[in-house]
């Protein structure tokens, strides 16, 4: 252990100042820092639209720009607000641009700030239940009501009824990568048991699967969790089934492995995949993957495509990608949290309490990779107690309806296609290959286009690969975007391809 030197010399590198009545928490310098802040936040989204929205600057510049050692003394709140400006806004890719359409809806709301600056302010570690019972417990209720906007059964709630406290339940992670993660290891230890493994010695036999289309950190969290990679089933989907996973291809999969002497442990199912919003048929899944015993886990959306929900082990999804709640903000709701925490509980002495050893309380620590937490839960609720289910509903409508408009529009022009049937708010579209045009060639228009589009800071575009097609992706959801917003990227997506096609002539 270190040691602290009382010796007042020790502290001389940090300034003369150093020894001043320094009282970070002052309440007027936190009054006016935080009114200051506002202002800026609220000034930032008033000017957003009128910023490119890919910034012109090379890698390194802010160490060019701002100090590459820390300050000896200290500055007036009023040149950091400044050097934010003039250096850091510049350089920012603006996600929270009407005219963000790459990756995926980063939403954001007045409510959701506010809840995390409260949050932060307070600063709470929600490691156990006594540690912050309102923390914990808004926690809790934020799931129970998000689940029933999501109408999932009740099995997933964390209610507490007269016979006590349920199998089912929630965490509210930072990422999906993390609920994939934790999952995977209580799936895990889960087939270890079944298999009568001893210790860890039958993890080479363990399998996962997941179509193509689902998102890469799928395949990092398998690592992660210790599974083979050659045990890592990445099915191929096709147009056929939308580029959805097959149940009937899943099945002979899994059989072949179980023939092999592997043990199916974990299925993922993803309703609207990163890359092409695919839906895989979740009630069909859940289906094949209980044949085997296996974990079911899956993503879900819109409530109509989760029919067979009552079937799965998990599901998770992330309120910051399209409920208006800021980063980082995934949902992880349960069957069975005994699943969870059997993997992930750690009980040192100096965390054990009454409330604890009761079983009557939640301790969420045991539900993550880590022991600490922020107050994650506050925004989620601020978010819903605010606006309510109806302007919700209204705000995800609004969103796919203005996909559609986008989609509508690509179809009418017969230059371009649309690769996947657009599900929910994204549209996978392409200039298609005409005349003499390889696929080579549609490759290399389509990437002009982008990078074109991108280049004006009018508009910021990604792309992925579906069937070995480069294909565009308009990601429509942004909490500022409205039917201008689109029309106006996509008059600047017909009049750059005219441009385009118009030099390769």
């Amino acid at each position: 252990m270190g040691s602290l030197d009382t010796n007042p010399t020790a502290y001389s590198a940090f300034g003369d100042d150093a020894t001043s009545d320094f009282q970070p928490l002052n309440p007027d310098d936190v009054r006016s820092y935080l009114h200051k802040a506002v202002d800026f936040i609220s000034d930032y989204y008033k000017s957003v639209e009128s910023l490119p929205v890919l910034p012109d600057v090379k890698p390194g510049y802010l160490r060019d720009q701002l100090r590459s050692a820390p300050p000896t003394s200290s500055a007036p709140f009023d040149v950091t607000m400044k050097e934010i400006t003039a250096s850091v806004v510049p350089g920012m890719t603006h996600w929270a641009s009407p005219n963000f359409f790459a990756f995926f809806p980063s939403t954001n709301s007045a409510a959701a700030i506010a809840g995390d600056l409260i949050a932060s302010a307070m600063n709470t570690v929600g490691f156990t239940w006594q540690a912050a019972p309102a923390a914990t417990e808004m926690e809790v209720l934020a799931l129970d009501w998000l689940a029933q906007l999501l109408r999932l059964p009740s099995s997933f709630m964390n209610r507490t009824g007269a016979a006590g406290r349920g199998t089912g339940g929630g965490v509210i992670l930072g990422t999906t990568s993390e609920a994939m993660l934790v999952t995977l290891v209580a799936a895990r230890d889960a087939a270890l048991r079944r298999s009568g493994s001893q210790g860890v010695s039958g993890l080479p036999r363990l399998a996962v699967y997941a179509a193509d289309q689902t998102h890469s950190t799928f395949f990092k969290a398998c690592r992660l969790a210790g599974f083979d990679p050659a045990n890592i089933r990445s099915i191929p989907t096709g147009p056929e089934t939308d580029y959805a996973l097959d149940p009937a291809r899943l099945l002979e999969v899994m059989q072949a492995d179980v023939d092999a002497g592997l043990v199916p442990t974990y299925v993922c199912a993803t309703v609207g995949t990163t890359s092409s919003n695919a839906v895989d048929p979740v009630g069909a899944i859940a289906d094949v993957a209980a044949v085997f015993n296996a974990w079911r886990v899956h993503l879900p959306e819109f409530r109509h495509h989760l029919d067979g929900v009552e079937r799965v082990d998990s599901i998770s999804m992330s309120p910051h990608k399209w409920l208006l709640t800021c980063l980082d903000c995934t949902c992880l709701w349960v069957r069975d949290t005994h699943r969870l925490t059997d993997s992930l509980e750690t009980n040192p002495e100096y965390l054990k309490n009454d409330a604890s050893e009761s079983g009557n309380v939640t301790d969420l620590k045991d539900m993550q990779v880590g022991v600490g937490r922020r107050f994650r839960g506050l925004k989620l609720w601020m978010v819903m107690r605010t606006y309510g289910s109806a302007k919700l509903q209204e705000h995800i409508r609004s969103d796919v309806a203005m996909a559609k408009m986008f989609e509508d529009a690509v179809r009418a022009d017969d230059r371009f296609e649309v690769v996947v049937p657009r599900n929910f708010a994204l549209v996978c579209f392409r200039i298609r290959p005409q005349g003499a045009m390889t696929e080579e060639d549609a490759e290399e228009v389509n990437r002009e286009l982008m990078e074109r589009l991108n280049r004006t800071g009018k508009a910021y575009l990604a792309h992925t690969a579906v069937a070995g097609k480069f294909v565009l992706r308009f990601a429509v959801g942004s909490s500022l975007q409205e039917e201008r917003h689109v029309r106006s990227a996509w008059e600047l997506i017909k009049k750059t391809t005219t441009e385009i096609m118009e030099e390769e002539m």
